[in-house]
C-alpha cells in the first residue's frame, strides 16, 4: 500500500465520489470523514449532552456509512473492514475503501474525544500500513485562520510542533502529535480538483504549480 488517502466528509457526495474512482491503481487505501452526517451528531451533542463514549463511536459510524455510499459508486473499489482485507482488495486490483468501526473497536486506539476525527484514524491507519498520508479536503491546505478570513495566509510547509499551538485550522487536533509520535509527514491538499491529490501520489511529477500543505512530523 502507497498511501492513504483520507477524503474529508465535505467532499461527499460528488467531489468524494469522483476522487475515489480516479485513485483507481494508485496503491491507495481510502478513509472516509463523517462529514454531515457527524456535523448532526456534534449538533445533537450540543443540545441533549451525550456521552464521550457515545459521541465518539456514532461519529466512526458516520465515516462507515459515508463509506458504504462512495463504494456504491465506484465500480474500481471493494469495502474493507481490516487491515487484512485491504491488503488483499488491493492485491486484487480494487482500490480499498476502508469502514474502519469494526477495527477501531478491536484497537480502540484512541481516547473519545472530539480531538479525534478522520483525520488522526487515517494517520493511524497509514502508520500501520507503513504507507504515506494525504488529507483530502475543500480547501487547499492549512491557513493562519480561518480562509475567508480577513489577514488569513496559507501555509505551504509547517512543523507539526507548531500546529499543536493553533486554535483550529482545517485537521483535527490530535493529528499534529499522532505525526510527531509516528515520526511522518503528511500532505493536506484540495479535492475539488483531483489532479492535485493525483500529482502528489505520482512518483513522476516533481514540479507542484498549486496550493497544498505539507506538515512535517519526522
Amino acid at each position: 500500500m502507497k498511501q492513504v488517502v483520507k477524503i474529508g466528509g465535505s467532499l461527499f457526495p460528488d467531489y468524494a465520489i469522483d476522487l475515489a474512482k480516479k485513485l483507481k491503481n494508485t496503491d491507495s487505501c481510502i478513509v472516509l470523514g463523517g462529514g454531515e452526517f457527524a456535523n448532526l451528531i456534534r449538533k445533537y451533542n450540543d443540545e441533549q449532552n451525550f456521552s464521550e463514549e457515545v459521541n465518539h463511536w456514532t461519529a466512526i459510524d458516520c465515516m462507515d456509512i459515508i463509506a458504504k455510499l462512495v463504494d456504491d459508486k465506484v465500480e474500481s473499489a471493494r469495502l474493507a473492514h481490516t487491515l487484512e482485507e485491504v491488503n488483499n482488495i488491493s492485491d486484487e486490483g480494487f482500490t480499498p475503501i476502508f469502514a474502519v468501526s469494526e477495527f477501531l473497536k478491536t484497537e480502540d486506539p484512541f481516547e473519545c474525544s472530539w480531538d479525534v476525527t478522520s483525520d488522526s484514524i487515517a494517520a493511524y491507519v497509514s502508520h500501520l500500513l507503513n504507507a504515506n498520508l494525504l488529507i483530502v479536503t475543500n480547501v487547499n491546505g492549512i491557513y493562519t485562520q480561518e480562509p475567508k478570513e480577513v489577514g488569513s495566509t496559507f501555509i505551504s510547509k509547517i512543523d507539526a510542533k507548531t500546529l499543536l499551538t493553533f486554535q483550529e485550522s482545517s485537521i483535527d487536533v490530535m493529528l499534529p502529535r499522532l505525526l510527531l509520535r509516528f515520526g511522518t509527514n503528511c500532505y493536506v491538499v484540495n479535492g475539488k480538483y483531483p489532479e492535485r491529490v493525483l500529482s502528489l501520489i505520482d512518483d513522476n511529477v516533481n514540479d507542484y504549480n498549486f496550493d497544498y500543505t505539507q506538515i512535517i512530523g519526522d
